[in-house]
């Protein structure tokens, strides 16, 4: 058996946590049994916004007619944005795997280890044991079972980028920001694009009034179906045909394509690590139950990222491992904080978000103010010509604390960014925003009416936008 200072499962966040131990001089054991720097770096955020990045383009060029400005794309080159794509990522993907295998101090096992015992593990043909051990594997996607799907083939997020030739067509099962982000790009590229959500919401978990936006700016380039069930898959003629039910009527039309993406959520990773061996607990979803300090209930042994099953981030998982390597080493621990996590789902139009919903707030008992404003009403938004840009901000009415953001609109992930900040810093309140001058006209603009226009929304009329 060999025996480590600390075992790290997974080489995403959790390289982070190596990177540190090991200039510590600890004698550390890598395990990994995918690519290199896990789900972001090749399948996940940095693939995905090296494709959205061009489309984007597509789509303001297309809507610069608002402007005055008739444009058309001659061609779009999928060839050259997938060959920049891997030109980021396999350099910096062989970076890592170089690295690794040549520090000492780190044995990397490039294999699915499983847990033998409380600290030992199974890796390869090698036990391997230390007190203090970290998961960090993530999840991998969760294929709905569908009569006829395996037959026909599909791709997933774990194969989507190594698709070297544009599709003529294709259907995303799901109605995510994944489906969003690729579903954009895939449309602005010239693929005819179909969404088929089960949701009645595109993006459920936005705010009502920015899913209404995304799915009517959707509609104008790619085909979305909400609200639908695939019940059944079948190849005919050569093309994937999908039986589509709708759920509010029961209604039933056939969708076809030459590819189909499942993109319907995701599932945990847990099962591969045998954790009833070591007695790990787990949740109803078979994430790793966690508590305040990330550590299991197995001491010594702490799980990050999104195998806990909570906000499903690399910038959370950065935290996390963060937060983890204090808690093991640090002295003092420190607990975990959720009340600003940000995110951004990089389609067109681009959504960025913080902190609460008015239905969770509303759940956890909380008095609100809720304000908004429209990009249109500021000169910059105009300027632009953004008819849908919206903003919306809710704040706790005794102490107007910050209790959520949510924009929709050009630029929407830097400006909810610096309401993160807000969040973080002092009384977590609005004040300094309302004490500081905001350039003008600028986009921020938006951001400081939208806090200048709270009110009680038991009160107000309902947003129409």
């Amino acid at each position: 058996m060999k025996e480590y200072d600390l075992i790290v499962i997974g080489s995403g966040a959790g390289l982070n946590v190596v990177s540190k131990a090991r200039r510590r001089g600890m004698k550390v054991a890598l395990v990994e049994n995918g690519p290199m720097g896990g789900t972001c770096l090749n399948r996940g955020c940095i693939p995905s916004k090296i494709l959205v990045t061009p489309a984007e383009l597509v789509r303001v060029i297309a809507d610069a007619k608002r402007m005055g400005i008739h444009a058309k794309v001659e061609r779009t080159d999928y060839p050259l944005v997938h060959r920049r794509m891997w030109d980021l990522i396999a350099p910096d993907r062989d970076g890592i795997l170089e690295g690794v295998k040549n520090d000492e101090g780190t044995d990397l096992y490039q294999t699915t280890a499983y847990f033998t015992g409380k600290n030992t593990l199974q890796a390869g043909s090698e036990q391997i044991t230390a007190p203090r051990i970290i998961i960090a594997i993530g999840t991998r996607t969760k294929v709905p079972d569908v009569p006829g799907l395996l037959n026909a083939g599909f791709h997933t997020t774990e194969d989507f980028f190594e698709i070297a030739e544009l599709p003529r067509s294709i259907m995303i099962f799901g109605g995510g920001y994944k489906a969003c982000e690729l579903g954009m790009f895939l449309a602005s590229f010239g693929c005819r694009t179909t969404i088929l959500g089960r949701n009645a919401r595109l993006l459920k978990n936005e705010e009502p009034e920015i899913s209404d936006i995304v799915l009517r700016k959707s509609r104008e380039y790619m085909d979305v179906l909400v609200n639908t069930d695939v019940t059944a898959v079948r190849v005919e003629n050569g093309e994937k045909v999908a039986v589509c039910k709708d759920r509010s009527d029961g209604s039933v039309r056939e969708v076809r394509a030459e590819k189909i993406l499942v993109a319907t959520g995701v599932q945990s990773n847990a099962d591969w690590l045998r954790p009833q061996n070591s007695g790990i607990a787990l949740d109803k979803d078979n994430y790793i139950v966690v508590d305040k300090y990330l550590e299991t209930n197995v001491p010594g042994i702490f799980a990050i990222g999104d195998i806990i099953g909570r906000t499903m981030f690399r910038h959370t998982a950065n935290y996390h491992s963060e937060l983890v390597w204090y808690n093991m080493f640090g002295g003092k621990r420190v607990e975990l904080d959720e009340h600003a996590v940000p995110h951004a789902v990089f389609g067109y139009p681009e959504v960025g978000s913080v902190g609460l919903t008015q239905e969770e707030c509303k759940k956890l008992g909380y008095k609100v103010l809720v304000g908004y404003s429209e990009y249109i009403d500021c000169a910059k938004g105009y300027a632009l010509a953004e008819e849908e840009g919206l903003v919306k901000v809710i704040v706790d009415q005794g102490s107007r604390r910050i209790l959520g953001a949510h924009i929709v609109g050009t630029s929407a992930a830097i400006l909810v960014q610096q309401i993160v900040y807000l969040m973080n810093s002092g009384d977590q309140t609005y004040m300094p925003l309302a004490r500081s001058q905001c350039i003008h006209p600028a986009l921020s603009e938006a951001v400081v009416r939208a806090f200048g226009a709270l009110e009680d929304p038991e009160h107000e009329h309902h947003h129409d936008h």
